[in-house]
């Protein structure tokens, strides 16, 4: 029996889930949550210093992006810029006139801001047509055009997953939505900062970032809004953000999403190497020391930071427990689905019985992963999957 008499450490692979806040960007945000207290709609000094910072911040969101600075909408995270696309462009109510396009076009493996949104649609009597994906996670683009009828408003399909990591053909989408005259909006929360990004490449309408996950806190997020995309607020109140987003600006939030973004951009192919290669050296040594263990999405394209391991005939949420008491972060997928009874949505659409969706682990790195911090874990993760099967009465050692 493996024995992992390792000195204890604190190692967090759970970047997909939030990351740690760069220290350039805590420093820029400080002086908004202090002297410099000016509302950013303002006309007098105050307010003027602070509507130049949050300016400064939208040139930065949008260069991430391959944007202009006019087509950036803040928003309070993710979640609220992918229902701002969602809600902002497909009609709901009663009173909707016969003839208007109201059907919407996503994936099975989408994250809950979107899945959710898409489910109230249904509610609203709006059609929502679910593609699925295949075993590696990836959805075939003639999928999406055989699901495209003529009352197609939108198509919503991520970027990268937040579980396995696995990369969407968004560019064979776009072109397919365009031929159709439909509006593509992608969440690319998860590729942002790990992935290059250039909507015009792309070719998508909409695109969604979200500041905790490119080292900015919670609380802050954006959406591209092409030029000439007619998109309905959701909340409503006063004139900000062009009238797409009402509301007194978070100017500390704003601030620290620039610098973060700018962070992100600089960064991105040095982290993403690294990455990559501290995340083959954590599966490779995994998959050699631990029988009967295979890595979800393997063969697709994904991320550079992410890795979903199946152990089988282990319950994750007992060997995340585990794990952490040998001072190793990880998770059993989305951060947003914790607590819940249900296998991840996304490991069952790629084919994985209940049971083995259940025993799959996200290991996430980030900037901040470090060669030694991978060590530990292959040291530490081996000796604990062993001894929960020695505890499971469905495992038998052959």
């Amino acid at each position: 029996m493996q024995r992992d008499n390792i000195a204890m450490q604190r190692v967090y692979l759970d970047h997909n889930a939030t990351t740690p806040a760069a220290p350039e960007v805590v420093a820029a945000m400080l002086p908004f949550l202090s002297e410099e207290y000016g509302n950013a709609s303002s006309i007098h000094s105050f307010g003027q210093r602070a509507r130049t910072a949050v300016e400064r911040a939208r040139e930065s969101v949008a260069a991430l992006v391959g944007a202009r600075a006019g087509e950036i909408v803040f928003t309070s995270g993710g979640t609220e810029a992918d229902n701002l696309a969602i809600f902002g462009l497909v009609p709901l109510g009663l009173g909707v006139p016969g003839g208007v396009r109201r059907h919407v076009i996503t994936t099975q493996i989408e994250h809950h801001a979107v899945l959710n949104a898409c489910q109230f649609l249904e509610r609203e009597g709006v059609d929502v047509t679910y593609v699925p994906v295949s075993s590696a996670g990836v959805v075939d683009p003639q999928d999406v055009r055989r699901a495209i009828r003529p009352e197609t408003v939108l198509i919503t399909v991520m970027h990268a997953n937040n579980e396995i990591g696995t990369v969407q053909p968004i560019e064979e989408i776009a072109k397919i939505a365009a031929e159709a005259d439909i509006y593509l909006h992608c969440d690319a929360v998860q590729s942002a900062g790990k992935l290059p990004l250039d909507v015009a490449r792309l070719g998508v309408d909409l695109l969604t970032v979200s500041g905790h996950k490119i080292r900015a806190p919670k609380g802050v997020g954006a959406l591209f809004v092409s030029k000439g995309t007619r998109l309905r607020p959701i909340f409503y109140g006063g004139h900000h953000e062009r009238d797409r987003r009402p509301g007194t600006e978070n100017v500390a939030g704003i601030v620290a999403l620039g610098v973060a973004a700018q962070l992100a951009r600089e960064n991105l192919e040095a982290d993403a190497s690294r990455m990559a290669s501290l995340r083959d050296r954590l599966e490779s040594q995994l998959l050699t020391r631990i029988s009967e263990a295979h890595v979800n999405g393997e063969g697709a394209p994904r991320t550079p930071n992410t890795s979903n391991i199946m152990f089988r005939h282990i319950e994750g949420e007992s060997l995340v427990i585990s794990l952490d008491l040998k001072g190793v972060a990880c998770s059993t997928g989305a951060a947003c689905s914790s607590g819940a009874v249900e296998p991840s949505h996304v490991l069952t659409a790629i084919g994985l019985a209940p049971e083995d969706a259940r025993s799959s682990l996200r290991f996430s790195l980030g900037h901040s992963t470090t060669a030694e911090e991978i060590e530990y874990a292959i040291g530490v993760v081996p000796g604990v999957v062993e001894r929960l099967r020695e505890l499971s009465p469905v495992y038998h050692k052959t």
